[in-house]
């Protein structure tokens, strides 16, 4: 694992129970949401953070009741538009900590083009997509991450749109902090969000999150417990790609593909790609989300983290730049500068440079 950037905040007396909203939780019984909740309020007093620092944004979706249930400050905003808003409060204040809560309908549909230039800026905020393949809250209609041929309220003869991989999106958004956990493995899911909290830059974290009521066992084929040691390859930095109970299989680097082979010889293992989340390039990050089963196992873990100037801090950089060379200014300063007209009564126009 690369050195975190981003340090551990002095530890606080608070414990998860101080960041329990006094609101019922209204989610369905079963849901997976419920998961995400605990782990991300049971991770929030080790990151030391004073609650008063702390910011959830949402938009519309089951996920976007989140900022209710934590006992810090939130804002429900519109459909699609909390990174845009979360960029807003990031620039103007660069002390906070920012979550932006998302789910696949609200974040890659009506969302998709703002959480698209909030990762590709690396803003400073942590996105978390759930993912259930499904509106859940306008109960059952494909979303964008619905699998070709789902049959749904929306598409009764089957979806003919090809779904979005979230993880893929965001790679290619080059956003500097990717990973995808599940919410039915809570250790798992609760590394993954503290390590997101930790980076400075923009985080995306996918959950894979069952809708137990309009697409139940999304994910059932690869993550239900008997099944996943075959079928899912947990990413860990600096080591093989190997998956399997006896880690007797794995993944080597076939150009321009990656290709899964059998781990049985000394000579088999030193064929294995070893997992670099550091590399610059999104390449074969971007790769290893495209892995899907059967063909292959699917990819969780963190696919990418790697360390750039971040927007915000690039933005204040050049406003300090320019108070220093210009001086601080004022509004009125800037009405009256540059060029300017009057409309005379009769109609005619003047026109002065300044």
């Amino acid at each position: 694992m690369p050195e975190l950037q981003r340090t551990i905040q002095t530890p606080s007396e608070l414990t998860k129970k101080d960041f329990v909203s006094d609101q019922e939780v209204r989610w369905c019984p079963g849901c997976g949401d419920y998961s995400i909740l605990a782990q991300m309020q049971k991770i929030m007093p080790e990151l030391g953070f004073p609650r008063e620092k702390i910011v959830f944004f949402s938009g519309i979706g089951c996920s976007s009741r989140f900022p209710y249930y934590m006992n810090t400050y939130g804002f429900h905003t519109i459909h699609g538009r909390a990174p845009a808003v979360a960029t807003g409060l990031r620039c103007a204040r660069p002390d906070l900590q920012i979550w932006v809560i998302t789910g696949d309908g609200d974040g890659l549909s009506i969302g998709g083009n703002h959480l698209l230039h909030a990762l590709r800026r690396n803003m400073d905020i942590n996105v978390i997509l759930f993912n259930n393949r499904i509106y859940g809250l306008t109960k059952g209609q494909a979303s964008p991450t619905s699998e070709l041929g789902k049959i749904t309220k929306s598409s009764p003869q089957g979806t003919i749109e090809h779904p979005i991989d979230p993880v893929s999106f965001a790679l290619s958004a080059e956003a500097t902090f990717v990973a995808r956990t599940l919410a039915g493995e809570p250790k798992h899911l609760a590394e993954i969000l503290k390590r997101a909290a930790l980076h400075p830059g923009s985080s995306f974290v996918e959950v894979l999150q069952n809708c137990n009521i309009f697409n139940d066992g999304a994910f059932r084929h690869f993550a239900d417990k008997d099944v996943r040691d075959d079928r899912m390859l947990y990413l860990e930095h600096g080591r093989p790609l190997v998956f399997g109970k006896q880690k007797n299989r794995g993944l080597m680097l076939d150009c321009p593909t990656l290709k899964e082979i059998a781990v049985n010889t000394d000579e088999d293992r030193e064929k294995l790609l070893v997992h670099d989340e550091t590399l610059d390039d999104p390449g074969l990050a971007y790769s290893l989300s495209r892995l899907t089963y059967p063909d292959y196992p699917v990819s969780v873990g963190v696919f990418r983290y790697v360390i750039k100037p971040t927007y915000s801090g690039m933005l204040n950089e050049q406003i300090d730049n320019a108070i220093a060379q210009k001086g601080r200014g004022t509004l009125e300063d800037l009405f009256n500068s540059g060029h300017r007209w009057t409309i005379n009564r009769d109609g005619t126009e003047s026109r002065e440079h300044r």
